[in-house]
């Protein structure tokens, strides 16, 4: 039997709704109480490192969870292991530790959409989903897994594509890495490993910008006075952006800041395809960078860990484009 160790870090599956129907949190994770069944699947040991709405989470408790987890493989304690987690940020989280972690054993996170004690609650059942991976032969050197709803899915693709459907965790381009059965766990693929690196600064400030129809330049003039050390702009289709705010754009670019450019579409991948004025050619022509399929979250934390490597422009296109 498997040896894993358990992570809890707060989020819906460690809530309970109360009298007026509203989620509120627990002092003591309800989801610990289930021994009898955990203790089926793997020799199981858990640590409440934290007990935080997913909102609450911040980089510096995700490198929390980062070292807990080096520690532990330095002195091969465990097999594998499972973090519970919010659902708001989770894919953010799983992803980071997929560009912090570079180990062979197996990272499943998961979470639940329904609180402990409502009808139909998801939370002990994905649980022991991720357990079950966590616990396969087959899941070793595949990063950082997320597990919900009989379904596997890779830190890098998996976003949440619901308010509250159980069914909200989705890889819109590529589909779930592996199901689940009864009696199974089912990979179809093995994922394509991305660059690791250990280090993150915290004191880096990226911010994030949605683009829309007739997008002004005043915001990101603003962000080029700031002094930011890098942005994301979500772009219209397959990356272009309004002329409107070209002036803010080249502001940034004067200012030797980096822009990574991805899609506020919710399925593909931009490219530099349209040569007229903001199409996604002219601003990569411009020096923008084009990521390879991430959504904005995801491409932020990307363009982070790149800059506190000290990647210069050349070597963030590089590593955006593997």
């Amino acid at each position: 039997m498997k040896k894993l160790l358990v992570i809890h870090t707060g989020g819906t599956i460690s809530m309970s709704q109360d009298a007026s129907n509203k989620v509120v949190t627990n002092d003591d994770n309800p989801i610990s109480k289930h021994q009898d069944i955990i203790g089926q699947y793997a020799q199981v040991e858990e640590t409440h490192l934290f007990n935080v709405p997913s909102p609450h989470m911040t980089i510096e408790k995700v490198t929390q969870l980062q070292h807990k987890i080096i520690q532990c493989v330095e002195i091969s304690e465990y097999d594998g292991y499972v973090i519970t987690h919010g659902t708001d940020t989770l894919e953010e989280t799983a992803f980071l530790l997929d560009l912090l972690l570079e180990i062979e054993e197996p990272v499943v996170i998961t979470g639940a959409m329904r609180s402990s004690n409502e009808i139909g609650s998801d939370g002990l059942y994905n649980f022991i989903s991720a357990i079950r991976v966590a616990s396969s032969n087959d899941a070793s050197g595949k990063g950082v897994m997320v597990v919900f709803n009989d379904e596997i899915h890779t830190a890098r693709n998996v976003t949440k594509t619901h308010t509250s459907n159980i069914n909200t965790f989705q890889s819109p381009n590529h589909g779930p890495l592996g199901v689940l059965t009864k009696d199974r766990v089912q990979f179809h693929h093995h994922p394509y490993r991305q660059s690791s690196f250990k280090m993150i600064n915290h004191q880096l400030y990226v911010p994030l910008i949605k683009s829309y129809m007739g997008m002004g330049s005043d915001l990101l003039e603003f962000y080029a006075n700031q002094g930011v050390d890098g942005i994301v702009v979500e772009a219209l289709g397959q990356g272009n952006l309004p002329t409107t705010c070209l002036h803010g754009l080249k502001q940034i670019l004067d200012n030797d800041i980096p822009i990574v450019l991805v899609s506020r579409s919710f399925n593909g991948i931009v490219s530099p395809v349209y040569a007229y004025e903001g199409g996604g050619a002219d601003l990569f022509e411009k020096g923008v960078i084009f990521s390879n399929g991430l959504n904005g979250p995801k491409a932020r934390l990307k363009l982070l860990v790149g800059l506190s490597q000290n990647m210069n422009h050349q070597k963030l296109k590089n590593y955006f484009e593997e």
